[in-house]
């Protein structure tokens, strides 16, 4: 498959009928299907391999939102696409398995229950679809249960196309789950055997249980957008991965991008003082305000173009303790990060950035990819309603803080330039504090790997004592006592 290539090597992909015979083969796996929303698509695939009758003890749709309530109960929101139908649906359904068999009679079946509840594209096609699909299960009938968690948005535009993926996903889903839970990265890669990459997007995953107690989910999130299965994923401040379309619908978003190798004053005061901007404009609402530490997939590779895993964990462990959200991209140009977010709101959207940051947009090589260029990059940019936050930084060769007035831009851009600028588009943040401008993140991070003294100095109050504790980017004792 395309979309994996890259960092990984690729296994051979399995065939969908082999996967499910194999399955079915297994006198020990045992366990039931409940499918909402698009037809028994997964359990078609254990069917027609043949010997199912070991393996599928019920298969069933709650199609009728009337029976469906009746069966998972009623929630709270009255929605049925939601995760937390998915959990109470993988709940149920493993309770009742272990109600009716008793375990003294099969001491050796492994149960399980896969679940899905999913809307497929709508009538007039303007929404695709998206849904929640997920398994419960077990790898030995002494131990606690597993759980695979999955969010899907859907890509084709024909609903029985749809529905023929979400079969492929669900069978692959299951097989991985018990034949591949000791190779994480390989078992998320395995969801798109079989399935053309352009039909499906993967945007959340979240494992939990016995078997995946020593997987860090925000690896698992950072992967999905490495491996291309999305563009974009999100997780809070305790680590755990969040739903961007949920978290971002309708609301006012703030983003501040950077590399946060490590967090430094500067970053935190970009954040500070963008916040208080943002926050006193008169179409923004604080309590319907997302703010979001964002790093692009590129800002996360090293010169060889590899993604080292420890690294981004330090990063993510920084702005975790910050008390911040992060979301990582694929999206290195600001006018994509602003496309995707204008998917779910078209509230006022902010960005807090350095004036380093605002040269660079305004650099013409970066729309070469592009039929309209700038222009048509700076259309969808600005298109939505949109203010930039300009923190000024040092000019390391002369001292002087570069703003909105005295930033230097092609002349070809300079009354492009004064369009945005004069139109309120771009704001200057002035409660800057001049004396940390040319704190910047590669400087510290080389001073803390090769421990020269004086960064801590440069660092929100804190971060040193976490660095210093968890041995964070190259940190090391020995090195700042010598």
């Amino acid at each position: 498959m395309e979309l994996l290539k890259g960092d990984q090597h690729i296994e051979p992909v399995i065939p969908l009928k082999q996967k499910a015979l194999r399955i079915n083969l297994n006198k020990h796996i045992y366990g039931t299907f409940a499918e909402i929303g698009a037809g028994q698509e997964t359990v078609r695939h254990f069917f027609r391999a043949g010997g199912s009758s070991g393996t599928i003890a019920k298969a069933m749709s709650a199609y009728d939102k009337v029976f469906s309530d009746a069966i998972y109960g009623v929630e709270t929101d009255r929605r049925y696409v939601t995760e937390s139908r998915l959990r109470k649906m993988l709940m149920y359904e493993i309770d009742l398995i272990e109600e009716r068999l008793i375990r003294e009679k099969h001491p050796d079946k492994m149960f399980f229950s896969y679940a899905n509840t999913v809307t497929t594209i709508d009538f007039a096609k303007n929404y695709k679809g998206h849904g929640w699909v997920g398994i419960k299960f077990q790898m030995d009938s002494l131990e606690d249960y597993n759980e695979i968690i999955l969010h899907i948005r859907f890509k084709e535009t024909d609903s029985k196309l749809q529905q023929e993926t979400l079969g492929k996903l669900g069978c692959n889903l299951i097989y991985g789950a018990f034949y591949l839970n000791d190779k994480p990265n390989e078992l998320l890669k395995s969801f798109y055997d079989n399935i053309e990459d352009d039909t499906i997007e993967i945007d959340l995953v979240d494992f939990s249980g016995p078997r995946f107690m020593y997987i860090d989910n925000r690896l698992m999130s950072l992967n999905l957008v490495r491996y291309g299965m999305t563009n974009a994923v999100m997780f809070d401040p305790n680590g755990n991965n969040l739903l961007p379309a949920k978290m971002l619908y309708k609301k006012n978003i703030l983003a501040l991008r950077g590399s946060f190798r490590p967090v430094t004053k500067v970053n935190m005061e970009i954040y500070e003082e963008s916040k208080k901007l943002f926050l006193s404009e008169k179409k923004v609402d604080k309590n319907n305000t997302q703010i979001i530490f964002e790093i692009t997939l590129a800002n996360l590779r090293s010169e060889g173009g590899k993604i080292n895993e420890r690294d981004f964990l330090d990063r993510a462990e920084l702005l975790c303790s910050l008390g911040q959200t992060v979301m990582i991209t694929n999206y290195q140009e600001y006018y994509k990060l602003v496309e995707y977010f204008s998917e779910f709101t078209k509230a006022r959207m902010g960005l807090g950035m350095g004036s380093y940051n605002l040269i660079q947009i305004f650099d013409e090589k970066y729309y070469r990819n592009i039929s309209g260029g700038i222009l048509e990059a700076f259309g969808k940019l600005f298109y939505r309603d949109l203010k930039i936050y300009l923190y000024p930084l040092k000019d390391p060769k002369t001292g002087e803080l570069i703003t909105s007035e005295n930033i230097k831009v092609h002349p070809r851009l300079k009354e492009l330039y004064k369009y945005f600028k004069y139109n309120g588009r771009i704001v200057d943040i002035k409660n800057s504090n001049p004396d940390i401008s040319d704190y910047f993140t590669r400087n510290i991070f080389k001073m803390i790997s090769t421990g020269k003294k004086g960064w801590e100095e440069m660092v929100p109050k804190g971060v040193s004592e976490i660095i210093k504790n968890h041995r964070l980017f190259g940190y090391s004792k020995r090195k700042h006592e010598s």
